[in-house]
């Protein structure tokens, strides 16, 4: 079989992982790809966003299936030029995309269907979200970015002082670029928050195990947002009880809302959810895996991948047994200088050979140069670990983690250290 896998970051080299790990004999081409996808298969010299480079590669090479893995080309119509081509790929199409390339889309939908989210209201008018932001009194308070930011277009203000400036900063200085034209507020949920992933092909959907992913750049959850710097799945305080909740309070009624709204979503739908003290509320929508959640996810799971995607696309997803182990996966990433700013590239790292069962290194931001490998982004590499309890995961996820080295490298030690629900 022959597989076009569109990305370059951590999510890409555990989706490659995990395709080869179920099937040795897989012809995989990685667009563009990293220097862990370069060691499964092939790397393509196209852009993940360069939709006509993409699609004559494969009317030329004809892939079996094309699986996307980031949010940009799958926001920019990937899945539907593909579709015009006649050519098999699995994912959302540009409409049902706009659930995470707009959040004021996002949250107008919300709003609309009378599902679970904090209160809030989107401005395209800076003014506008000036005024509303000062008379309210509940702090802190959220203001996001309306497009995409690598994860990172969404500022928690502590004060009316900072609301004003953060505001200022999304829509008037635009360090967001062309995604801070618009804007939502929204009061802040507080509680325990939890990443849910659900396979759907449109018509059945798979919960996947509960995991919980570290945003913040400092120990404690203090710092900057960041695209993601940990993970770990099972979520123990996610009991059957929860599950149970979350299929019927947030997953099922969200499915129908979309299909109220004619969004034909087919691919995998990530639910970012926060338990507050009244019970679930949705904090955003992504239409891919995240990152590094996929990381953990992959990990636990049994059945084939491509078998799980072939149909999703096909809207078979309700004659798979889609099944999991019953081990505990931690991910640790491991960030350049400088992350989540300007990240420095072009550093040799040092440790990537050394082996240590029970573990994987996922490559994000690196590249070859000869024999080596070197850093090229600001998240560079996600060190994944399993065992049967989280402890065991966690150990073994910290001790491969010590054995490489790269200058400037920065890390969080305190990746699934926080096990309570809220």
């Amino acid at each position: 079989m022959k597989i076009l896998l569109i990305g370059s970051g951590g999510r890409e080299h555990a989706l490659a992982w995990r395709m080869r790990q179920d099937d040795a004999q897989l012809q995989l081409f990685t667009a563009p790809g990293n220097a862990g996808t370069a060691r499964l298969g092939a790397n393509l010299p196209i852009s993940a966003t360069d939709l006509d480079g993409l699609v004559a590669w494969a009317q030329k090479e004809k892939p079996d299936l094309t699986v996307v893995g980031p949010e940009a080309p799958l926001c920019a119509g990937v899945v539907d030029r593909f579709e015009k081509a006649g050519l098999p790929i699995v994912g959302p199409n540009a409409s049902a995309a706009r659930l995470e390339g707009s959040k004021v889309f996002s949250k107008n939908l919300l709003l609309k269907h009378g599902l679970p989210t904090a209160p809030g209201k989107c401005f395209n008018d800076a003014t506008e979200a000036y005024a509303y932001s000062q008379k309210k009194t509940v702090y802190p308070q959220v203001i996001k970015a309306d497009g995409l930011a690598a994860g990172k277009g969404v500022i928690i203000a502590q004060s009316p002082g900072e609301a004003a400036h953060s505001i200022y900063r999304i829509m008037d200085a635009r360090i967001f670029g062309d995604a801070g034209r618009q804007v939502v507020i929204e009061e802040c949920s507080v509680g325990r928050e939890m990443s849910v992933h659900v396979l759907t092909d449109g018509v059945s959907h798979v919960m996947l195990p509960i995991s919980q992913d570290h945003k913040r750049i400092g120990e404690g959850d203090i710092g900057l947002n960041t695209g993601g710097m940990g993970a770990y799945a099972p979520a123990p305080f996610a009991t059957d009880e929860l599950k149970s909740r979350i299929t019927k309070e947030i997953v099922e009624p969200v499915l129908e809302a979309f299909r109220k709204e004619g969004i034909d979503f087919r691919g995998i739908l990530y639910i970012g959810l926060m338990w507050t003290k009244n019970g679930p509320s949705i904090i955003e929508f992504n239409v891919r895996g995240g990152d590094p959640e996929t990381q953990v996810l992959l990990p636990l799971l049994e059945t084939p991948l491509v078998e799980i995607l072939q149909a999703i696309r096909e809207q078979k997803l309700g004659k798979v047994d889609v099944r999991f182990n019953r081990n505990h996966v931690v991910s640790i990433v491991l960030a350049a200088r400088g992350y989540p700013g300007t990240p420095e590239t072009g550093v040799p790292i040092e440790g990537l050979e050394i082996d240590l069962p029970g573990t994987c290194v996922f490559h994000a931001g690196t590249k070859e140069d000869g024999r080596r490998v070197l850093t090229n982004g600001g998240r560079v590499l996600s060190v994944t670990a399993w065992a049967s309890t989280l402890e065991q995961a966690r150990d073994l996820a910290y001790q491969r983690t010590a054995k490489i080295h790269f200058a400037g490298s920065q890390y969080r030690r305190d990746i699934a250290a926080r096990l309570t629900l809220e």
